[in-house]
């Protein structure tokens, strides 16, 4: 299980693969926490000007994943709470596969089923 600051690191090695291609420096701007983990907002910045931040073509925030400690790029195009929900029931459609998986392997033994209680949702 990761940490917010574990998931910041993942972000951070992300975005240095972006560094490279970019005259400006990179940063995280915001984190929004999630049941499930964090969104990392970031972009570009001109360190001591008082211009406008720069603006970068593909910067969508990364959804971190605590528990599958997965790192999720997400898209520009789409509202970002639309992706949030479509990764949601990703994770619910998940969960029903891997409990379905462990009723039919216990079922194969002739087994009694474990108690649907401490299935996982």
């Amino acid at each position: 299980m990761l940490t917010e600051e574990d998931a910041r690191q993942l972000v951070l090695a992300r975005m240095d693969d972006v560094r490279g291609n970019v005259e400006y420096d990179l940063q995280i701007l915001r984190v929004e926490v999630l049941p499930f983990g964090w969104i990392f907002y970031w972009g570009a910045f001109r360190d001591g000007q008082s211009e406008p931040r720069p603006r970068l073509g593909g910067n969508g925030p990364f959804l971190v994943d605590r528990v599958n400690e997965r790192l999720v790029p997400l898209g520009t195009g789409v509202p970002v709470a639309r992706q949030i929900a479509d990764y949601e029931r990703r994770l619910r459609r998940e969960a029903h596969a891997r409990n379905t998986t462990a009723k039919r392997a216990v079922q194969q033994r002739g087994t009694p089923s474990p108690n649907p209680d401490q299935w996982i949702f």
